[in-house]
């Protein structure tokens, strides 16, 4: 594979590990609902988003600068002071999370009181050591990713879930008879050892590689002396954006959350029926439009790097092949898992949320079929943000996100009111949010570069394979319902529509050889549809 596609194993690489981490967190959340019931649930998800909130905040920026550094300094051969950006950024993000762990650790019970559930104490006490190791963590990986290296990463996120999980819910259990507010701390306990399995798994990859890192030092290309104050300029100057980007998201989240209940009860509807619709939107709905944004950040992790490296190497070229590689891929991914959604969000509602009332099943469907578009956009906003973070431009992406979120905030409070719209404004607002960014960082990365995408193959192609898996997903469920009923016409109806849209990706020339080879016996496969001619 060529060094300006090498982004794309890396992306498979974390992309597999982030499928395995995304299903064993499932897997967690549905024992741990039985042992602790919706009382624990309540304390766990009480303490969460507050930790989350200070990891964005101390994480979100940091190892993304780091990587792209390290990356910069490496592709000229400097490896010393590549090395000497990534001592400084640990030293940071060790003081970082010194301060946040015993900022929480002092404060817990008043935080606790302030969102008025004291009960939720122990469960946010509980996550006061991940909130050290966590920073740690993502100091190494932030290093390895620049040497475009996934593979520590990858194994990181895995040791990390799966100590989170197992510990996780045996200490849960043990702690039941102590009572539900030490269990919920039981349960948050788990984020903490898994923090400190990722850091450890993280370390031992290092010393592992550090005799090869220290030869790389020694026959270092002599440079001048990158200072410590120019690196924590350059580190923040990269970090900081970011940081501010990443935050917008969860802020947008909560307005959303305050404005569209209180939207929704000025048109009629109780509080109880505002809070339920809001639970289809984002507990229903939109969970389903996560999955593949595992594919799309593992895709935006490997584009820093692997573009700041050619940059420096001033490979135009080289830049251009893998933007354009970058965004066909994320197309690839996000239209078919858009239009599968669209095609088939009632019946994979009813698959997944069977308990609930037909009347629930269609309201969360069609609340579904507006959300399921902002799949294309909400993927391409993360690669097409990496690109720009990678050509050093970092603040036009969180720019862009803010003017996407104006157009949120306008259309949700418009179209909420609307009773033939309700909810579905603030799935509608999502969409266009996440729409206008991603026009707006693909107008900018154009102007950028000055570089002439081949639309056809970047866009067009892509689009045709999947309006035509989604065309026979949806007939195939049609034709299958009378015969089988929802369930198993929805599951075969999913199959087919796999099938076909890879089909569809051969026939159209829309998969080449090197895509293949990121699939296992992939060089045979490419080997045998060449063959045949079916490769182009």
């Amino acid at each position: 594979m060529s060094k300006g596609n090498s982004f794309i194993k890396g992306a498979a690489i974390l992309g597999a590990a982030g499928v395995l981490v995304k299903i064993l967190g499932a897997l967690y959340r549905i024992p741990l609902g039985n042992i602790i019931k919706p009382e624990g649930m309540g304390y766990y998800q009480t303490a969460y988003p507050f930790y989350v909130l200070l990891l964005t905040i101390s994480t979100s920026g940091v190892p993304v600068a780091i990587a792209k550094l390290v990356s910069e300094k490496s592709a000229i051969g400097d490896y010393r002071n590549a090395y000497k950006v990534f001592r400084v950024a640990l030293t940071g993000l060790f003081i970082a999370g010194v301060l946040t762990s015993l900022f929480v650790l002092i404060n817990a019970r008043g935080i606790v009181e302030s969102l008025g559930n004291p009960n939720a104490y122990y469960a946010l006490i509980a996550l006061v050591p991940a909130l050290f190791f966590v920073p740690i963590m993502a100091a190494f990986r932030g290093f390895f990713q620049g040497r475009q290296n996934m593979v520590p990463t990858a194994l990181s996120q895995i040791s990390e879930q799966l100590f989170r999980v197992v510990l996780g819910l045996l200490i849960t259990y043990l702690l039941l008879g102590k009572g539900i507010p030490f269990a919920a701390g039981g349960a948050s306990s788990g984020g903490s050892l898994g923090a400190l399995a990722g850091t450890i798994t993280m370390y031992i990859i290092f010393i592992t590689n550090k005799k090869t890192i220290n030869e790389e030092i020694r026959t270092s290309i002599s440079r001048e002396e990158y200072g410590v104050s120019e690196i924590i300029k350059d580190l923040l100057v990269i970090a900081v954006p970011i940081t501010i980007g990443a935050a917008i998201a969860p802020i947008m989240d909560a307005i959303d959350a305050s404005m569209v209940i209180k939207r929704l009860q000025t048109i009629g509807y109780s509080e109880g029926v505002a809070n339920e619709l809001y639970g289809q939107l984002k507990g229903y709905a939109q969970t389903l439009i996560n999955l593949p944004q595992v594919f799309s950040i593992s895709i935006a992790m490997s584009l820093v790097p692997a573009i700041a490296n050619a940059k420096a190497r001033k490979q135009k070229k080289e830049v251009e092949g893998i933007i354009g590689s970058g965004i066909r891929i994320t197309l690839l991914i996000g239209l078919p898992c858009a239009l599968g959604l669209f095609v088939l969000a009632r019946p994979i509602i009813g698959l997944l949320y069977f308990k609930n009332t037909p009347e629930t099943i269609a309201s969360i469907g069609e609340i579904l079929s507006y959300l399921s578009f902002g799949v294309i956009f909400l993927t391409l906003v993360q690669t097409l943000t990496s690109m720009l973070q990678g050509l050093g431009r970092p603040l036009i992406p969180v720019v862009n996100l803010f003017i996407g979120a104006v157009f949120k905030f306008i259309l949700t409070y418009t179209l909420t009111v609307i009773p033939s719209i309700n909810v579905k404004g603030a799935a509608i607002g999502t969409v266009a949010a996440y729409a206008t960014a991603s026009i707006l960082n693909l107008i900018s990365l154009a102007y950028l570069t000055k570089m002439q995408f081949n639309y056809f193959n970047v866009f067009v192609k892509p689009l045709i394979s999947s309006l035509g898996m989604a065309v026979l997903a949806r007939f195939s469920y049609i034709i299958l319902y009378g015969i089988v009923g929802s369930k198993l016409s929805t599951i075969v109806s999913i199959m087919i529509g796999v099938v076909a849209y890879v089909i569809l990706l051969i026939i159209t020339g829309t998969i080449t050889s090197e895509d293949m080879l990121l699939l296992p016996k992939g060089q045979n496969i490419a080997r045998k549809l060449d063959k045949y001619n079916l490769m182009k």
